[in-house]
């Protein structure tokens, strides 16, 4: 059984560590505790490794933010593995920093990631993790807010959960989508 894990954010030097870059964060950390490194290959950086099993596909989209769902429509296709074993991993402005909400489907909520996923796939049915990156910003400033750094109080909510995000891939692979989000949601 395949996994497709994709996490979302922007490639360069300048978005390490910045808010829209937070399922790269997740990935990274995944990547790190598996001992494996990303490899660049076509539209997204990209690993795998086994657990229990199961095969676990990460990418990181090459494809810049707003083009996500051509780097995941590929790679769903490449890999032969079916919508229902796609897991998203995006930063929501709307949850407070490092709340953690795993769905079975959803709008994009104003984040053009998710919009170019819904696109290509034709649907909204699909497993994402969202992660709160907050909204202290003022109106009109959005876009300065999710591609700013994270401050240091912030880092301090925020990578424990980044570690909780990891389980949360492997559980979502290994007991499913419905016991993971029993597990984990509200937690």
């Amino acid at each position: 059984m395949k996994y497709l894990i994709a996490g979302l954010g922007n490639i360069g030097p300048e978005y390490v560590n910045t808010r829209h870059n937070l399922g790269f964060m997740v990935l990274d950390k995944l990547a790190e505790k598996e001992k494996l490194a990303f490899q660049s290959k076509r539209y997204a950086w990209h690993i795998e490794f086994r657990f229990k099993g199961r095969i676990f596909v990460l990418i990181k989209p090459t494809t810049f933010m707003n083009l996500s769902g051509k780097a995941i429509i590929y790679w769903l296709k490449k890999e032969n593995i079916p919508d229902e074993n796609l897991l998203v991993i995006a930063d929501d402005i709307a949850l407070p920093i490092g709340t953690l909400r795993i769905r079975k489907k959803g709008g994009a909520g104003g984040h053009n990631g998710l919009s170019s996923i819904i696109e290509h796939l034709g649907t909204d049915e699909f497993a994402r993790l969202r992660i709160g990156a907050g909204n202290e910003f003022p109106i009109g400033y959005q876009i300065r807010y999710v591609l700013g750094q994270w401050t240091e109080e912030e880092n301090k909510i925020l990578m424990p959960k980044i570690e909780i995000a990891t389980e949360i891939v492997k559980s979502f692979g290994t007991i499913g989508l419905d016991r993971t989000m029993n597990d984990f949601n509200n937690k």
